[in-house]
């Protein structure tokens, strides 16, 4: 068993920092100097932060970090229109309320779902993102059961990430979580599911369809 000699307390109770020394309104103290205490209690707090060096030290030493954040630019704190309308949305679904959508910011792009669109019979397509420099498109695609895509040559690198169902790819058979990789100038005979399916496709938008 250890036994602190009288000194130590001694020199505890001189710290400032010791928790022996710690006021019992210290966290009051913190959410005050954040500005997180509701309005009727800060009459209270400041009365008390008038007379208690500890608190006023603990108010004093998050100064500079409170500083620090008042000072970053708003939009790295506040999330995206897009992000604030969606969240609206959510919220009027769950409350039976219209949404209370925030207005668009300056100089900020806004960004909208797309659509899926059929591009063939059983073949639905949802384009994410296009790359024109480099000729590239990122997109969902889904099959009906039993769709099949047409033969086709490899303009480029082209990706595949199985979401859910079975797709094959001539005699390759993939599972949910399977990925497949496609070499620029390589072609793909037969891409069909059986069960129906959804994959993500980054390709090149000059492939050849044979």
């Amino acid at each position: 068993m250890q036994t602190s000699h009288p000194r130590d307390t001694r020199q505890a109770m001189d710290d400032p920092s010791s928790d022996l020394n710690r006021c019992e309104r210290a966290e009051l103290a913190c959410a005050y100097a954040l500005q997180a205490l509701p309005a009727g209690e800060v009459p209270a707090i400041e009365a008390h932060l008038a007379s208690c060096p500890h608190c006023q030290r603990e108010v004093a030493s998050l100064r500079p970090i409170i500083d620090r954040f008042v000072s970053w630019p708003t939009d790295v704190l506040r999330p995206t229109t897009s992000l604030q309308a969606r969240l609206a949305r959510r919220i009027a679904e769950q409350t039976g309320k219209p949404p209370v959508l925030p207005p668009a910011r300056q100089g900020e792009q806004t960004w909208s779902e797309p659509e899926w669109e059929q591009v063939a019979p059983g073949i639905e397509c949802k384009l994410l993102a296009t790359d024109t420099d480099r000729h590239r498109v990122s997109m969902l695609v889904r099959l009906a059961p039993g769709a099949s895509y047409p033969a086709h040559t490899h303009a480029g690198v082209e990706e595949l990430h199985l979401l859910d169902g079975e797709l094959w790819i001539d005699e390759k058979k993939l599972f949910p979580g399977d990925y497949n990789y496609g070499a620029p100038g390589a072609g793909d005979e037969r891409v069909w599911s059986e069960t129906g399916c959804t994959c993500v496709l980054v390709t090149s938008i000059k492939d050849v369809l044979r």
